[in-house]
């Protein structure tokens, strides 16, 4: 086995892109990380390199001027960049669920007016759906959106935005009708679209500044503040007769999100267990190389088994849904294995490195900061066996 994580069956071009990203990770990210991560600098060369090679418009039809490429690709792509650092492959996330959301719900006139621009990254994309109040509990989200003549004026807090200064047009769910029951039917999406920056962006949204985070740095975190923002009726996604359809729209996109998440999980994970083994056969104690002595031997089988083992899970996820069927079962077991697992083994790999493994001057460090996020990330765990549990019981029904 060359390397961990091969996917059989991929077309002469998935080889050929990921082998394409696997070099640019290996050149333009993996020596810049550190220094980048440690200063919170924005990796603004690396995403002009990813703009260049078509990365922004992976999954955009040919017809918007992307490269029309499946899920399972831009997962695999997402790996690669994760195994580099993973708030690069969050650039391009949250811009690629909204660019889904506009492919797959978005009226014509929506498709052509978004998704040439986001295809070349002119235009980035962020997803807005948590609050300061509620993160998993999506029925609890207070912001608004009231009808005033033929537009609609929002108001209210948004959370945890990525890219929510680099966005240009941010799908964000609000509640069109509070006394709707059930609740998820008066959720509307609406595609807000804005000027990248700090601060007011567009007349009353503003986004204040970049939230403090112990990981996942570079790509800044926000908070979107709406205070009378008033749109159009076309600004709902699909256009004005899509009023109250938000939430199934939003779930849709989560379940290609957690799918990235899963791929991302499987990139930290791929690298902790190349920064372990090597440092395994470097580090000598007791007269012989680390790898030498079992209990370090069976931690590095363990490590390896898992990753397969993820990378396989999410793998599945991804053709289900790239066939049209329904994965929100298959995603969310790949994204909690994967998760978990992921922070197992980056576990694992800092306890290899010992004392250093705590020290800022080794990789590991950043990697054990990061891990944690992705069991939060688009669903927590505990939700995740909800999803998988519901399902199963559907299925199973007696």
């Amino acid at each position: 086995m060359a390397r961990l994580a091969q996917t059989p069956g991929l077309t002469d071009v998935q080889a050929s892109i990921l082998e394409t990203v696997r070099e640019f990770v290996d050149k333009e990210i993996v020596p810049h990380a550190q220094r980048l991560e440690h200063a919170d600098e924005y990796p603004a060369d690396i995403v002009d390199g990813m703009r260049e090679m078509g990365l922004f418009g992976l999954t955009i039809d040919e017809e918007h001027g992307g490269l029309g490429e499946s899920l399972l690709t831009y997962a695999l792509v997402v790996e690669e960049l994760s195994r580099g650092w993973m708030s690069v492959s969050g650039i391009v996330n949250t811009h690629f669920i909204v660019a889904y959301l506009v492919a797959q719900h978005g009226s014509a006139e929506q498709r052509a007016a978004l998704l040439p621009r986001m295809a070349t990254g002119e235009v980035r994309g962020a997803f807005s759906m948590s609050e300061p109040g509620c993160g998993s509990d999506v029925a609890a989200i207070r912001s608004t959106a009231r009808r005033d003549g033929d537009a609609y004026v929002l108001d209210g807090q948004k959370m945890w935005l990525t890219n929510g200064a680099q966005s240009g047009v941010v799908a964000t769910l609000v509640k069109t009708d509070p006394a709707a029951e059930p609740v998820y039917r008066g959720m509307t999406c609406f595609l807000l679209e804005k000027e990248p920056g700090f601060g007011e962006t567009a007349p009353g949204l503003t986004i204040p500044g970049k939230i403090a985070k112990m990981g996942y740095k570079g790509v800044e975190t926000t908070e979107m503040i709406l205070d009378g923002v008033a749109v159009p009726a076309s600004a709902v996604l699909g256009g004005p007769d899509q009023v109250g359809q938000g939430f199934y729209q939003m779930m849709d996109g989560i379940e290609v999100g957690r799918v990235n998440v899963a791929a991302r999980a499987c990139g930290i994970a791929i690298r902790a267990f190349e920064l372990a083994i090597a440092y395994a056969q470097q580090r000598h104690t007791f007269g012989e190389p680390l790898a030498g002595h079992q209990a370090i031997a069976f931690k590095l089988a363990e490590m390896a088994t898992k990753i397969e083992a993820a990378h396989q899970m999410m793998v599945n996820a991804a053709r289900l849904k790239d066939a049209g069927a329904r994965n929100d079962v298959e995603a969310g077991m790949a994204k909690l294995l994967a998760s978990e697992y992921c922070a197992e083994v980056v576990q694992e790999s800092f306890r290899i490195h010992g004392g250093y493994g705590y020290s800022t001057e080794y990789e590991i460090e950043r990697l054990m900061r990061e891990a944690p996020f992705l069991l939060i990330g688009e669903g927590t765990s505990e939700i995740q066996k909800t999803i998988i549990s519901r399902g199963l019981l559907k299925e199973y029904r007696l």
